[in-house]
């Protein structure tokens, strides 16, 4: 019976026994049917030939000088290079307990001298066959990994894409939508205060023209407290003034965030996105409970103006330095930190004549070792649920990383604080 008329891959495979007649025999006849075949007399000499090229399969007598076959296994199984090379015994011991110690210590299989050399081949075979199958079986599910992972980040993609497009779409909308009937306030303010000042100049002149006015006008000035009426009206227009002023001034900061105006990718000024989302996020610098205001201090460079995708740098803008609101507000809840003391610096600097950096730094709760290696992984939040989809960070570096060409980078000490850089070519090349 030939049980193998022709091995079509080459497999190679180790002889190892201490029997000069036993070796030439074994790889005389798997030679003839297509194997690769190596040979080794000794334990330490097949350890050598595995080290120098690892093998398909190893033939291992048990009974050897120095290091039996049992040991030779043990030392092969405990390293996780050769830990998967499949092991078929080979020995005179006919033994139970023999052939239990040999499964024991790793090995697929076992044949007891003197042996056919038909089961031989079979055996072989076998082995290699389930080899094989365990190879492709890793493959597979490598593949299924590396695709569940593509289907993670492209969900994530899709998921956070949606969002920031209702997001600008929603911030660009109400901000056309305010401007005009601020526009309007803003337009007729100044035309307005001109007009009670004429009154009043009326009523004082009325006031000198005739001292001495009837008793109802006398008693409309008093319900009315006409002196403080005048004295208060200019107050109540400088505040509507202020007021209006700093509407337009959000107006502004919420279509530079959006810039939906403009171009894909232009020129623009970092420090003008930087100012808009921390003028966006000025509510949540705020601390609850009377806990003070987090402090911004901003160190700027003097940057040139860069080619970037504007509107999605201000959503890496916004999403660092909303994660390091969080971590003060976290460090202030667990009682770790002085209500005066919260801080995030952002400072910018020009490294080099090709990129510009850009560092937001907090003093809050930091980042702890265990999840540094996940905190670019999509869905992956260190925060309680309903207050973060895992998905800033992600995001983040997608748009750092993969749209600028770029690279974002953390440096973080748990319990005092982290720092995101965020390193941006000048030039993103043509602009479109």
């Amino acid at each position: 019976m030939n049980p193998l008329k022709e091995v079509s891959y080459k497999a190679d495979i180790l002889v190892v026994d201490d029997t000069p007649a036993n070796l030439r025999l074994l790889s005389k006849m798997m030679t003839e049917y297509g194997y690769n075949v190596r040979q080794a007399i000794n334990g330490k000499m097949a350890l050598t030939a595995v080290q120098a090229v690892k093998p398909d399969l190893i033939l291992l007598d048990i009974n050897m000088p120095d290091m039996n076959g049992y040991e030779v296994c043990e030392k092969l199984k405990s390293n996780e290079e050769t830990a998967s090379i499949p092991v078929i015994f080979l020995s005179a011991l006919d033994d139970a307990l023999d052939k239990v110690k040999a499964f024991q210590v790793g090995g697929a299989d076992y044949v007891t001298k003197p042996f056919q050399l038909e089961e031989i081949l079979v055996r072989i075979q076998n082995q290699l066959t389930i080899q094989n199958l365990q190879n492709q079986l890793l493959h597979q599910n490598h593949q299924l990994k590396t695709a569940l992972n593509e289907l993670q980040v492209t969900q994530a993609q899709l998921v956070q894409h949606e969002k920031m497009v209702s997001l600008m779409q929603l911030v660009a909308g109400i901000a056309h939508e305010i401007n005009n009937p601020i526009s309007f306030i803003s337009g007729n303010i100044e035309p307005a205060h001109q007009y009670i000042q004429d009154l009043i100049k009326l009523i004082k002149l009325y006031q000198d023209e005739y001292p001495q006015p009837s008793q109802a006008i006398e008693d409309m000035t008093e319900e009315i407290d006409l002196d403080f009426l005048i004295s208060d009206v200019h107050q109540i227009i400088a505040s509507m003034k202020n007021g209006v002023n700093r509407i337009c001034t959000i107006i502004l900061a919420l279509r530079i965030f959006s810039r939906l105006d403009e171009s894909d990718i232009k020129l623009v000024n970092l420090h003008e996105g930087i100012n808009s989302t921390l003028l966006l996020l000025e509510h949540r610098l705020k601390l609850p409970h009377h806990q003070g205001e987090i402090k911004i201090i901003k160190n700027y460079d003097e940057l040139p103006k860069i080619t970037c995708y504007a509107s999605q740098l201000n959503q890496v803008f916004l999403n660092l330095l909303n994660n390091a609101i969080d971590a003060i507000e976290a460090k202030l809840a667990q009682g770790k930190m002085e209500s005066n003391n919260p801080t995030i610096w952002v400072t910018t600097e020009f490294p080099d004549e090709n990129s510009v950096a850009i560092r937001i730094k907090d003093n809050g709760i930091g980042i702890s070792s265990d999840v540094k290696s996940r905190l670019f992984d999509p869905f992956f939040t260190t925060k309680a649920v309903g207050k973060g989809s895992g998905l800033g960070l992600m995001t983040s570096y997608q748009i750092v990383v993969e749209k600028h060409r770029g690279k974002l980078n953390f440096n973080s000490v748990f319990g005092e604080g982290a720092e995101f850089i965020v390193e941006i070519p000048i030039n993103q090349g043509k602009i479109s």
